[in-house]
């Protein structure tokens, strides 16, 4: 079952797109955190979202940009603005389709069926994302995003990242790092780890998280 996320200041518009297209079949949310959708999105994990260009706070054009750091999800503008330039503008800045208000919500379920299948006879990957304490990892991609600013990271760096996240809170000890890096850990030379450790930090750092790993002595590291 598709889910819909729908990023629209007008109540009313965004309750009649909730309840037709939860009529279809889909499961519906409409944001009520315009000033920061981000943990929305992030927690939802939207098929596709429906995004007004004209909002409170930050345009649509702004949160787009912040979307796709993360993912690929399609995404539909829904604007009053007609004029050629206004769609060639949200096509050029990453969205996937447009339609002008005030709409027919039958063309836009039409809309909505054709771009879900576009997108997804083709792709079935899922968005898989985690986030805590201001930083955003995009596992799939390897990006990790904080304070408005993105860095790529390596496959491992990645990969001690996510392991750290997802055991967030407690420690996780350098040899159960090194076995999730490398299949023969009898081979790696223990500088390996900490090298890799050390850039990952630097970059942390430059994301404006300093410090966001700790050493937590005789038992490994810790967010």
């Amino acid at each position: 079952m598709f889910k819909i996320f729908i990023v629209e200041d007008d109540e009313k518009i965004a309750d009649i797109v909730v309840q037709n297209l939860s009529k279809a079949g889909y499961v519906c949310k409409a944001s009520k955190q315009l000033s920061d959708i981000m943990p929305e999105f992030i927690g939802f994990k939207p098929d596709l979202v429906l995004m007004d260009i004209i909002l409170p706070f930050y345009d649509g054009y702004y949160w787009c940009g912040k979307i796709r750091l993360l993912s690929k999800v399609p995404i539909m503008f829904i604007s009053s603005k007609s004029e050629d330039i206004d769609i060639i503008v949200a096509t050029n800045m990453g969205g996937d389709d447009y339609i002008v208000k005030p709409f027919s919500i039958d063309v836009l379920g039409a809309k909505v069926v054709g771009l879900l299948r576009r997108t997804y006879s083709y792709d079935n990957s899922e968005m898989d994302v985690i986030s805590h304490n201001g930083l955003i990892l995009n596992i799939g991609s390897g990006v990790a995003s904080a304070n408005g600013k993105s860095v790529e990271l390596t496959k491992n760096e990645a990969q001690i990242l996510t392991l750290l996240l997802k055991n967030r809170g407690n420690a996780v000890s350098r040899e159960r790092i090194i076995r999730s890096l490398w299949k023969d850990a009898s081979f790696i030379d223990d500088n390996t780890l900490t090298v890799n450790i050390t850039r990952l930090r630097k970059k942390l750092s430059d994301l404006g998280l300093g410090n966001y790993i700790e050493t937590k002595k005789n038992l490994g590291y810790m967010l």
